[in-house]
């Protein structure tokens, strides 16, 4: 008995020396970790140059140096392997191997996009089963930062915390009676029912329904007063506060609640008896102007549901971005344009006059919408400092209706009433250079709009055409087009849009004698196209580009994928250069003809050795380049 209990102490008190090393252990890498000498690490995914590259820099020796002090205490004491052939001892030292990092990597815009992948490095010392690491990257680019989504490496001593967090809570929740008849004491008012009405009690199994008043009566109760004096008041009001109750005891037992949307990854770990790297890989949308982008890594360290300490941010990584656009031909390009003396304008005017009359009534609505506007483009004419009014035609026209004599007049009465109000906005000098005009019937107009009606019958537009084609117009409206099946909507369809009032502007530029001239000037929408180029647009870059045909046209559409056209652009540029064969080279490699595509690359780098490093930058020509 006495060596069963020495037994369990034995035991006992080894555990506990056990978990006070576990204790010490863990406390050890906090504090390492709060300092930090322990950290995660990022890093550039290795890729084949990067391997060789490494092959040449990872074998390093390590000689631990002296100073002149120190050697002078005493001998320099290194390893020594005696030698095959001679027999004698000669020193040496361990090479050992080296892991290189990448801090930096180019990376190429493609369609407005820009894909990053790198690594994030766990060491093996910062995990633990009992807690949860939360790991964030940040992307800084053009002065902002954006946090992406996270990576949780979870121990599953910490998952089973959190599990059974979860698990006392669903006890909680089952505890809440969800059934309002569990407050009532059924068993008693049956019983209270039996013995006192029995004739009541017989209705327990009849399918009758009785009303409310007659159940009154019976019982001499409401059936309010009976479940509300069956009703255990206790219980309910103790199930009301634990539903009340539900978010503070969520938080109580579920200290750090499992998360399923916004993680990139969140993985448990039972035995870390390794580190761990994620691969995270992430689409970016570019942006005009950007040429890198950093990445941060911040995290935080969990234990029992709570954060403990955050973790020191390694070393940022860089991302330098190229893209196509950076190729694109900046020169100004011009366009020849021909300045003519005389400038010529002319605007129309729907005014409703009265049947038969030539005054204005301005306070008609739309009398006064059309004169404001007119009155707006007379001003706006006038005030033009560079041109100079030589004059300034009023026309009015009416319908076909009535005879053309009476049209003739009316349409002149109605073309001087415009005219005298367009003299008083006009100041004296150019009011004399106002003019009339009219045109008694307007058919060439009422030819255009009945050939253009889409309402109108195809053999009824046909016999309407040759109407108008008359000579005796009296005759063509009113024997023939009166009595037309059509007439009505001839009348108030078309007829209206004749009467309208026609402006004629004639103007001449001040100070130029010569009819024309023949200036250059910026082509304002080459150079548009060129800046959506630049600013990642390529969709608009390609539509205002596509009449060119030149380099910067190619360069638009091999922006937005258009690959097809980008060749046969870059074929018609005269003479080629080394950025045309360049651009060549990454079409034809993305057609997937290798062969012409390694031609235009060697072609491009014998006119510019420069485009070789360039060539580093754009992913379609790295097959190319590692042939060299």
């Amino acid at each position: 008995m006495c060596s069963d209990r020495k037994h369990r102490t034995a035991i006992w008190c080894i555990a506990a020396v056990a978990c006070l090393a576990v204790s010490c252990a863990s406390e050890r890498k906090l504090s390492e970790i709060r300092e930090g000498e322990m950290r995660p690490d990022l890093s550039i995914p290795s890729d084949m140059d990067f391997e060789k590259e490494r092959e040449r820099l990872v074998r390093q020796i390590r000689v631990d140096s002296l100073s002149e002090e120190k050697a002078a205490d005493g001998p320099l004491i290194m390893n020594a392997i005696k030698d095959e052939k001679t027999g004698e001892m000669v020193a040496t030292d361990v090479i050992a191997e080296s892991r290189v990092v990448a801090r930096f990597r180019n990376v190429a815009e493609r369609f407005g996009k820009v894909n990053l992948e790198f690594d994030i490095s766990v060491p093996s010392a910062m995990l633990s089963s009992a807690w949860k690491l939360e790991l964030r990257p940040v992307l800084k680019m053009s002065g902002d930062s954006t946090g992406l989504e996270p990576v949780c490496i979870t121990g599953l001593k910490y998952r089973d915390e959190q599990m059974r967090g979860y698990a006392r809570y669903e006890r909680f929740l089952r505890s809440i009676i969800g059934d309002s008849t569990d407050f009532v004491r059924i068993r008693l008012l049956e019983i209270f029912i039996r013995r006192h009405f029995p004739d009541t009690y017989a209705m327990k199994n009849d399918s009758s329904f009785v009303p409310e008043p007659v159940a009154e009566n019976i019982f001499g109760v409401s059936q309010r007063e009976a479940l509300e004096h069956y009703t255990r008041h206790g219980l309910l009001l103790r199930n009301e506060r634990r539903k009340s109750r539900k978010g503070m005891m969520f938080r109580k037992f579920v200290k750090d609640p499992l998360v399923s949307e916004g993680l990139r990854l969140d993985t448990v770990i039972s035995f870390p008896d390794g580190g761990m790297i994620y691969r995270y890989v992430q689409q970016v949308d570019s942006r005009p102007g950007l040429r890198k982008i950093a990445v941060a890594l911040d995290g935080s360290l969990y234990e029992y549901g709570k954060e403990v300490c955050t973790v020191e941010r390694p070393e940022d990584i860089v991302f330098y971005v190229s893209s196509l656009s950076s190729l694109a031909d900046m020169t100004p390009r011009y366009v020849m344009r021909v300045v003519e003396r005389r400038v010529y304008d002319n605007t129309h005017a729907f005014i409703d006059f009265g049947q038969g009359r030539s005054d204005l009534d301005t306070l008609l609505p739309g009398n006064r919408s059309e004169l404001s506007r007119i009155r707006e483009c007379v001003d706006g004419i006038v005030a033009r400092t560079e041109f100079e009014l030589d004059s300034l035609i009023v026309t009015a026209s009416c319908s076909p209706e009535g005879s053309f004599s009476y049209n003739s007049r009316l349409s002149l009465a109605r073309a001087e009433t415009m005219k005298d109000y367009i003299g008083t906005i006009l100041d004296e000098e150019n009011r004399s250079r106002l003019k009339s005009g009219n045109i008694p019937e307007n058919w060439g107009q009422f030819r255009r709009l009945v050939e253009n009606d889409t309402l109108l019958a195809p053999g009824a537009r046909k016999r309407i055409l040759d109407a108008a084609g008359m000579k005796d117009k009296d005759r063509a409206e009113t024997e023939i087009l009166a009595s037309m099946d059509e007439y009505r909507y001839l009348r108030e369809k078309i007829y209206p849009r004749l009467r309208s009032v026609r402006f004629d502007f004639y103007l001449h530029r001040k100070g130029m004698d010569r009819d024309t001239i023949h200036t250059t000037e910026i082509d304002s929408v080459y150079m548009e196209g060129v800046e959506a180029l630049k600013n990642l647009d390529y969709k608009r870059a390609v539509e205002l580009l596509r009449p060119y045909h030149d380099y910067n046209t190619a360069l638009a559409y091999l922006s937005a994928g258009y690959n097809h056209s980008a060749v046969r652009d870059l074929e018609s540029v005269s003479p080629p250069s080394a950025k045309s064969d360049y651009l060549m080279a990454i079409a034809l490699s993305r057609l997937g003809r290798s062969g012409e595509a390694r031609e235009a690359y060697l072609r491009s780098i014998d006119s510019d050795p420069s485009m070789v490093f360039r060539a580093n930058l754009d992913p379609e020509l790295s097959e190319i380049v590692s042939d060299e």
